[in-house]
């Protein structure tokens, strides 16, 4: 691949092998995933006030503002990303880099969530700031295409759940289900903002057969997960690590509770995020995530980058951690994206596809 069109993601060593191992993210938030040279031109054409107008200065401001320990303050470094996303341009942009930088990931299936009600500010109405990010879905494929390379993304429409707007959320989501978007989530602050307070939504997108997908057991505990599962009908958790909550277990013996043993029964995929859960408090480390734990005991797991610019990762640089601070290996890996691919939010063909024809050979080209 072109490394000047494709350059290695930050912390990621160019000849890292870990860079050609196909993967797959499913939570990759659009508004945390802007280059920071990017936001710098995007705010200087709306007059928008920067802490800094230096890229480099820009990106480690955005990472170590968001090394908090608070899921809240990490939520605040979004005012500068979701102040330059006014436009449609501008979101096309966003979306176009977006693939190209998933693409030197070594991405080959993308979800990339955002919340549209964030993006009017400047007079587009909700359905125009869909189309505007699936344009820019669609020219970056076309590019990563072009350069020889396999990469599906698809959008995943949010809801702020301190809002009293999913179901109009909801209902665009399923108008656009033919048109790029696969999903629905809710995400915002999650302590004292229940899933099921927006159970209209979740009933309506469960009439629909619309995936949907949660933000539950990062700030909020078991009462966030039980609510997501069993009042929301999630087919996926965003994060879900707080399910250790529910069991006494120690060198993979001991017991589990109710919830967490219904989570591992059906496995009901983890979408986990190491890098950002350490920044918001949710674990301690790479070396003693949950992950590895949860993993160990037959979770669903999948690895994933939340937020590029916010956390400095990628799904490369989240891999590198777990090999180098948890003990993972190469056969980890595959199973965590084979997870990814099977709870993906795509058709059975394209998954199968996906599987066969890209995950498979991929892994059995590489050597760690």
């Amino acid at each position: 691949m072109d490394t000047e069109l494709f350059p290695a993601p930050s912390g990621v060593d160019a000849h890292d092998p870990i860079l050609a191992l196909p993967k797959v993210s499913l939570h990759d938030h659009l508004d945390g995933a802007l280059r920071p040279q990017t936001i710098i031109e995007l705010a200087a054409a709306v007059d928008h006030e920067l802490p800094t107008a230096d890229a480099p200065a820009l990106g480690q401001w955005f990472r170590k503002t968001a090394d908090s320990g608070d899921l809240v303050k990490y939520l605040q470094t979004f005012e500068h990303t979701v102040a330059v996303m006014q436009t449609a341009d501008a979101l096309t942009r966003v979306a176009r880099e977006y693939v190209i930088d998933a693409a030197a990931d070594g991405c080959c299936y993308a979800e990339v969530r955002w919340a549209p009600e964030q993006h009017l500010r400047a007079g587009l109405d909700l359905d125009a700031a869909v189309a505007a990010v699936e344009r820019g879905l669609d020219e970056g494929e076309a590019i990563v295409a072009e350069a020889g390379r396999v990469l599906n993304t698809v959008q995943v429409l949010t809801a702020l759940r301190q809002n009293d707007n999913s179901l109009a959320i909801a209902e665009l989501a399923v108008r656009h289900r033919d048109t790029g978007v696969a999903g629905f989530d809710i995400a915002g602050p999650e302590d004292g903002f229940p899933p099921a307070d927006h159970r209209r939504a979740f009933d309506y997108l469960h009439s629909e057969c619309m995936p949907v997908t949660i933000h539950a057991g990062e700030a909020a505990g078991l009462d966030s997960l039980h609510s997501a599962i069993t009042a929301c009908h999630a087919q996926r958790i965003g994060h879900g690590v707080r399910i250790v909550e529910d069991m006494d277990v120690v060198d993979g013996q001991g017991s589990l509770g109710r919830l967490a043993a219904w989570v591992l029964d059906q496995q009901i995929p983890l979408e986990v995020c190491p890098r950002s859960n350490v920044q918001t408090g949710a674990a301690r480390s790479i070396s003693s995530h949950p992950v590895t734990g949860l993993k160990d005991l037959g979770y669903a797991v999948t690895i994933n980058p939340d937020n590029r610019l916010m956390s400095a990762t990628s799904v490369s640089r989240e891999m590198r951690g777990l090999v180098d601070h948890a003990g993972w290996d190469l056969d980890d890996l595959e199973w965590a994206t084979a997870n990814a691919l099977s709870a993906a939010f795509a058709p059975l063909d394209e998954r199968e596809r996906l599987l066969e024809d890209v995950v498979i050979p991929g892994f059995e080209r590489v050597e760690l």
